[in-house]
């Protein structure tokens, strides 16, 4: 009884001091078990990185030039050919099957479109695989026939960003490159049969969080997340080469256009260390407002800055 008597009175120190769970617990109770929840804590560095690399900057300031958008709209036509086909050929596997909305999601016809507009009928005796994207498709090939559960890594990366920095990138991309409103050139971006996007989010969130894998599984999809960033950064450095040898091309010059909807903190690449989970729509909602007066014209670069540092954005 005595040994129990200071068991008990040591359990009552540490709860006084650490609250109702020792400090081994607090560790535990504090780490996120959610899949969704590990994805979006485990690539914030990753994002980071990938957002801040030139390519992304100078498409968020508007700087996108009609051959390298060409370009990455041909990288991303081999890429979700890749993970697509793979998608379907695992719709089975109890990781995948959950995830499956081809009808909502994918995205190989919309490119389809989308490239016949940049190049013609013929596109396909035009377009090649770079080498980075073709490193890409291969890893996705690859997880396919081996480790189909991985593939769960890339449809999240790919589709949630799709649905959400995606939506202003479809907005740049018609400004800066004089697109048609009708969005030729950007079907890309046009998800016809998800009518809210935000609650889709949700519910893919939802159904990643009850995928039957255990803790390893989980940690291994979180590295292949990262690794996702990776081979995305490489097609990047890859398009910023091309770029540095074609010739100038005159640039709209203005702020890339976001019309304030949505919450942009939503994103699963959202960047937390930006401090906006207590903003309000787009933090340049007001800026927007005052961008035809002549005064601000100067404020325009350092806003685009600010909205490239903010928007959780993720192209490739």
């Amino acid at each position: 009884m005595e040994a129990a008597s200071a068991y008990d009175r040591s359990r009552d120190d540490e709860k006084k001091e650490n609250g109702p769970y020792s400090a081994a617990e607090q560790d535990n109770h504090s780490k996120p078990t959610d899949l969704s929840e590990l994805l979006k804590e485990g690539t914030k560095e990753s994002h980071e990185k990938a957002e801040n690399t030139k390519f992304v900057k100078d498409f968020l300031k508007g700087r996108i030039r009609r051959e390298l958008f060409k370009l990455a709209t041909a990288a991303l036509y081999f890429t979700y050919s890749a993970m697509e086909e793979e998608l379907d050929r695992n719709k089975e596997d109890p990781a995948i099957a959950p995830l499956y909305f081809p009808q909502e999601l994918h995205r190989k016809e919309a490119l389809i479109k989308d490239l016949c507009y940049f190049f013609g009928d013929d596109w396909e005796d035009t377009v090649r695989c770079s080498d980075a994207t073709k490193a890409y498709v291969e890893r996705i090939r690859h997880l396919g026939q081996h480790r189909p559960e991985l593939l769960v890594a890339h449809a999240y990366t790919r589709y949630m960003g799709d649905l959400s920095g995606g939506q202003v990138l479809k907005k740049v991309a018609q400004r800066a490159l004089h697109l048609p409103s009708n969005g030729d050139g950007v079907q890309f971006y046009v998800f016809d049969n998800v009518t809210n996007a935000q609650q889709f989010k949700q519910l893919y969130r939802a159904r990643l969080n009850t995928l039957d894998v255990d803790a390893e599984t989980k940690e291994g999809i979180v590295e292949e997340a990262n690794r996702a960033f990776q081979f995305n950064m490489k097609v990047f450095e890859e398009l910023d080469k091309i770029g540095a040898t074609l010739p100038e091309e005159e640039q709209d010059g203005t702020l890339p256009v976001h019309d304030g909807k949505g919450d942009i903190s939503k994103c699963p690449y959202y960047a937390a260390k930006q401090g906006l989970e207590s903003a309000s729509g787009c933090p340049l909602h007001a800026a927007m407002a005052l961008a035809r007066l002549p005064q601000v014209q100067a404020m325009l670069a350092a806003c685009a800055t600010a909205l490239a540092a903010a928007i959780a954005w993720y192209l490739m």
